[in-house]
């Protein structure tokens, strides 16, 4: 699986990271969840994780050409928004050794895939906003 790294919300590089893949769909990087009350609220199945990051992250989607927006929809596999600003992101976990290899994950980050129709359903383009920050 070969990557195109879209953005991130740090420059250190080891914070939450949105990449689109070459098979339809996103690799969304963020912190993992253990056993936390966001977790609790989801049933995640085997071979799927959840990971936490800004929802902000999600604006580097029209680096993939979507129209600037925000993600206005809560359901799979954008699964809880929190008060924090943040989303919880339910997806089937990283395990592709050449996809992994182009990542630089920290030890309190993991990884999920999600197709692309799956979160551009949840997008909703903003008129005459400008996302950049």
């Amino acid at each position: 699986m070969k990557l195109r790294f879209l953005g991130t919300n740090s420059t250190s590089g080891d914070c939450p990271t949105l990449y689109a893949t070459d098979q339809d769909s996103y690799i969304v990087q963020g912190w993992q969840l253990f056993a936390n009350e966001l977790l609790m609220q989801l049933d995640v199945p085997e071979g799927d994780t959840a990971v936490e990051v800004p929802t902000e992250l999600f604006q580097h989607l029209i680096k993939d050409g979507l129209p600037a927006g925000d993600i206005k929809r809560v359901q799979a596999p954008i699964m809880i928004l929190t008060p924090q600003g943040t989303c919880v992101v339910q997806g089937k976990t990283v395990t592709d050794a050449g996809a992994l290899s182009q990542m630089s994950i920290p030890h309190y980050e993991t990884c999920v895939e999600v197709p692309k129709p799956a979160i551009t359903a949840l997008w909703e383009e903003t008129r005459g906003a400008d996302l950049q920050r």
